[in-house]
């Protein structure tokens, strides 16, 4: 938990730990759903606000509790509208989120830990190592904070959420479920469907029955090679979890109806965008209900890997539509502020690099 002058971020407890505490001084339990109206529904700061609950209630939950806002560092503008948030947490760490302009609607990429422990070769996230976990108030913040925002500029609204900014949200089990249930909560908490919320993991096999068990968002693997030696070369976790053990997991996934498996594929010229690449893919992902995301890989200083030209990108894309695969080229926005995909450096940003 996240301890403030010994109050701890209410936002932190989960629901029955918010009965629990309740219970513990003779107040009835539903006295828990009005609390989480006020702080996720009605996004209210101010425990003197809540004015359905009794003045000793109340005065509880400002000795006991914090309600805080996560601090705003600094923010960046992209020219196709993305914003980048760089977040100062309560120790001192850095986190980056990314507001991502759509059509008719905002997606926020959100993170699940300061750094990232899992070392893939071309993510510069993994350049500053893991430093620690977000606890559950950290990630749901994120959210709640930047929907706050977002309605009170009567912009689009926000209602796709992806947790694909820094770390391993899989690593960070235990928060990140926990923040999907109030993310997902539509009676009390932040109400967003669960089918307009992705968890992105770069395949972290352990967990995958777990997260089928206890949550009903959407899976995202980020996969980038079709051959363990490329895979493992690429992203460290391979070794551990290696293409057989990946794809077995992914084919059993409790997945709800009519839904798919979404497989990230960063293009890398010379590495994995070949034709032959592309033939492998759809072998390799036969067993399993999925469609595919193609990343041309966005290219930042100190990286020796480098984008496919456009027609390569277009060939290996129809190589996969014509064997009836949902293809799409994810063209990342907010490249020119570091907010692309790959790209998120909270620590390195802090420190003026």
């Amino acid at each position: 938990m996240v301890i403030i002058s010994s109050k701890i971020d209410i936002k932190t407890l989960s629901r029955q730990q918010l009965c629990d505490w309740l219970a513990a001084r003779g107040i009835r339990p539903f006295r828990a759903n009005q609390i989480w109206q006020w702080v996720y529904t009605r996004q209210t700061d101010r425990f003197d606000e809540m004015t359905n609950l009794g003045k000793a209630l109340r005065a509880d939950l400002e000795t006991a509790f914090i309600n805080p806002r996560l601090e705003v560092e600094n923010e960046a503008l992209s020219q196709d509208g993305s914003r980048k948030l760089l977040f100062r947490l309560a120790d001192g760490q850095h986190i980056e989120t990314v507001l991502i302009p759509e059509k008719d609607h905002y997606t926020l990429c959100v993170s699940s830990q300061v750094g990232c422990a899992q070392g893939c070769r071309f993510c510069m996230t993994a350049k500053g190592g893991f430093v620690r976990h977000l606890s559950a108030a950290e990630i749901i913040s994120q959210v709640r904070d930047l929907q706050k925002r977002v309605d009170r500029q009567g912009e689009m609204p926000l209602s796709n959420i992806v947790v694909m900014g820094m770390g391993e949200p899989l690593a960070n089990y235990d928060n990140l479920v926990q923040a999907l249930d109030v993310i997902t909560d539509g009676d009390f908490g932040l109400k967003f469907s669960t089918r307009r919320v992705t968890v992105s993991t770069a395949g972290l096999v352990s967990k995958l029955p777990d997260l089928g068990r206890d949550t009903r968002v959407n899976l995202a693997v980020s996969l980038n090679a079709v051959d363990d030696e490329t895979r493992s070369r690429l992203m460290p976790i391979n070794r551990r979890f290696p293409l057989a053990d990946l794809i077995t997991a992914c084919r059993d996934y409790p997945l709800p109806p009519r839904r798919k498996i979404t497989f990230e594929y960063i293009l890398m010229k010379g590495v994995n965008d070949s034709l032959e690449d592309a033939r492998r893919l759809v072998k390799l992902l036969r067993p399993v209900k999925a469609k595919i995301n193609l990343i041309p890989f966005n290219e930042h200083p100190g990286s020796d890997f480098r984008r496919p030209s456009s027609s390569q990108i277009s060939a290996f894309q129809e190589l996969l539509a014509a064997h009836h695969y949902t293809v799409i080229v994810r063209h990342s926005k907010g490249q020119d502020i570091g907010a692309a995909c790959g790209q998120l450096k909270a620590k390195l940003v802090s420190e003026g690099k």
